[in-house]
């Protein structure tokens, strides 16, 4: 099971089978590969395939494809749809000597929703008919699939009993296979669950078809729904060990750890940016023969990755067209999805297909102008912001909508900041857009000019009071703010926001009436006045705007509150200059010294000199004072 390691190796793609019960699907893989995807004994002895079967085709000069063969019988359609995700080219499988059949259109339609980006239209067993015969079962083919991914598919008659046609098939796949695009490098680990086993000596194994994004030896990834986080101890393609893995590929992985009995068919093995979540924004096509039972609260079997989950699709009104449609998808299991993940539906009983289409998760599109000149990844980051406005965002939400890896969000997160397109916001760290906060901020910038202007004693506004203007969160504005702030485009100071520009002002009547509390006087000019008086006339005063008239003087330092007292701050500053100059020369101060330098008594030196320590000019060590070390 774990041979050679071997990492040289081109991106692989996934081809899958379709087609009606005995139409030759498994037996065609075994001639294109050599191997039997019949895993089941009971798969070999009925010659039926009843759940997903795999085969590696690889061709001489290193193109690399994974085959996904499906049962073709009804009953086991639950199977077929859990391989079918990851399928890029089909091969439409169709015995010539019936032609298509329920089974074989009901697949089609099953992928026209999904992921197949090609198709090649394979007429098996035509060793059976002559070449007239032939031409018709193509012709059969060609009018029953017009409008779907197969209707302008090259169609080429194959027979695994003479070999007819296998050359021809193996060519047409390889040059199908060249031209696919890759999955998504840059984004998150998912890896949709369709086997686990345990095997000895190593412990849990799980597979699935990659589909996006990279994982190596060694990665913490978590198994979803159930968040466990588990570790990556080996990885295989095909039996070839490998220290990473491209997505595309069919992938073996080894996370010991975690019992066989915790994972089940349709769970996900996953990067950490993915939440699980019960509800989806989608968009939805309906098959024009499903209008009929369709009602506005659906109750559905949703087929998404390689789960089956029930669930209940919503709809704004009764679907009455087959456009693509938005809708709700609530699921009783949650699992999760990627921005864009393909999904079909079938109803409960009987399950019938109803339609399909793509899980969206708030995939809003963005302004023409703005998506115009952005990279696809860029544009996704952009976009996830922009459908939110005013939402901050942690990166982990973002790496899950934009449907990229943390470390690539970052990268792009720095660059739009630098292009004022996003905002880092701070505790807790978020990203906002860039173009909403700009709005919110003018906003903000015009209420605090009228402020200005209309009070121009007043330091500005409050976030509360600004809040209530804008009609934004006072929690969020504050975050908001604050980086406008850092970034000098705002002021800030005690409690109060203000323009760049502003200078608070008071009219003389304030002045006047703030000057009688603070008398200097030539033979005692440390003398202050007393705070409780000028707070209580202050709360008498009829004058207007007093109240913030103070608060605007403390602010600024023109009043310094200090204990019981209320300075001047010149008062202040001249004190303080003694002071330094004292100990820049005696090193030291003690308490009566203090007091003789400021001439004043004890009940107001002690304070001073307190507050001088807690401002970081001097520090006490025992009964004398020392300048604070810068």
């Amino acid at each position: 099971m774990w041979p050679h390691s071997s990492n040289a190796f081109a991106k692989m793609h996934i081809i899958g089978t379709a087609g009606h019960v005995d139409h030759g699907k498994s037996s065609l893989v075994r001639a294109l590969t050599g191997t039997n995807p019949d895993r089941w004994i009971e798969e070999q002895l009925r010659g039926m395939t009843l759940d997903l079967g795999f085969a590696h085709l690889r061709f001489p000069d290193g193109v690399d494809a994974g085959i996904v063969d499906v049962p073709g019988h009804e009953r086991f359609l639950h199977n077929m749809l859990a391989g079918a995700a990851g399928m890029e080219l089909l091969l439409l499988v169709v015995a010539a000597n019936e032609g298509p059949r329920p089974q074989t259109l009901e697949h089609l339609a099953i992928l026209d929703y999904l992921n197949v980006k090609r198709a090649i239209i394979v007429l098996t067993k035509s060793d059976l008919v002559d070449k007239e015969e032939l031409a018709f079962a193509e012709e059969l083919v060609r009018e029953q699939t017009r409008g779907t991914i197969a209707s302008d598919a090259r169609a080429i008659g194959v027979s695994v009993i003479t070999g007819a046609g296998l050359d021809e098939l193996r060519a047409a796949i390889h040059d199908a296979l060249v031209e696919l695009p890759e999955r998504a490098p840059d984004a998150p680990a998912f890896l949709p669950i369709d086997r686990v086993f345990a095997l000895a000596g190593h412990g849990t194994i799980v597979t699935g078809t990659l589909m996006q994004g990279k994982i190596a030896v060694g990665d913490a990834l978590t198994l979803q729904p159930s968040g466990k986080t588990v570790r990556v101890r080996s990885l295989q393609v095909f039996g070839e060990k490998r220290d990473a893995i491209d997505g595309g590929a069919r992938v073996a992985a080894n996370i010991p750890g975690v019992e066989v009995a915790d994972i089940i068919r349709g769970d996900v093995l996953a990067a950490p940016e993915f939440a699980a979540n019960d509800r989806f924004r989608v968009r939805f096509t309906p098959r024009a023969d499903a209008l009929a039972t369709l009602r506005r609260r659906q109750p559905v079997r949703a087929y998404i990755g390689s789960a089956e989950l029930l669930g209940t699709l919503v709809f704004e009104a009764v679907p009455t067209t087959t456009g693509p449609l938005d809708a709700q998808l609530f699921l009783r299991r949650a699992t999760i999805a990627f921005p864009g993940e393909t999904y079909v539906v079938r109803r409960l009983s009987p399950k019938d297909l109803l339609g399909g289409g793509t899980l969206e998760l708030g995939d809003a599109p963005l302004p023409a102008a703005e998506a115009r000149d952005d990279a696809p990844d860029v544009a996704a980051v952009a976009r996830a912001l922009r459908e939110t406005q005013l939402v901050a965002r942690p990166i982990k939400e973002l790496a899950a909508v934009a449907n990229l890896r943390e470390d690539r969000v970052q990268e792009i997160l720095t660059d739009l900041i630098a292009e004022h397109r996003a905002r880092k916001l701070n505790k807790p760290v978020a990203y906002i857009d860039g173009t909403a906060t700009d709005a919110l901020v003018a906003r903000v910038l015009d209420a605090l000019v009228l402020k200005h202007a209309a009070e121009p004693w007043s330091l500005g506004l409050t976030s509360l009071a600004l809040a209530r203007q804008v009609g934004v969160d006072e929690s969020l504005l504050v975050r908001i703010l604050a980086s406008y702030v850092e970034d000098a485009q705002l002021a800030y100071r005690a409690g109060y926001y203000a323009t760049l520009a502003f200078t608070p002002r008071l009219s003389d009547e304030q002045r006047s009436f703030f000057d009688q509390f603070v008398i200097l006087d030539a033979t005692q000019p440390f003398l202050p006045g007393s705070l409780e008086a000028l707070v209580t006339e202050v709360k008498r005063a009829k004058l207007p705007g007093v109240s913030q008239a103070l608060d605007t003087l403390v602010a600024t330092g023109a009043l310094v509150k200090i204990g019981d007292a209320v300075y001047r701050g010149t008062q202040v500053a001249d004190v303080r200059g003694q002071l330094e100059a004292f100990l820049r020369k005696e090193k030291q101060i003690t308490m009566a010294q203090f007091r003789d330098i400021v001439g004043t008594s004890r009940k107001y030196a002690v304070p001073l000199l307190e507050w001088f320590d807690a401002t970081g000019v001097t520090v006490r060590s025992g009964d004398v004072r020392m300048l604070r070390s810068r």
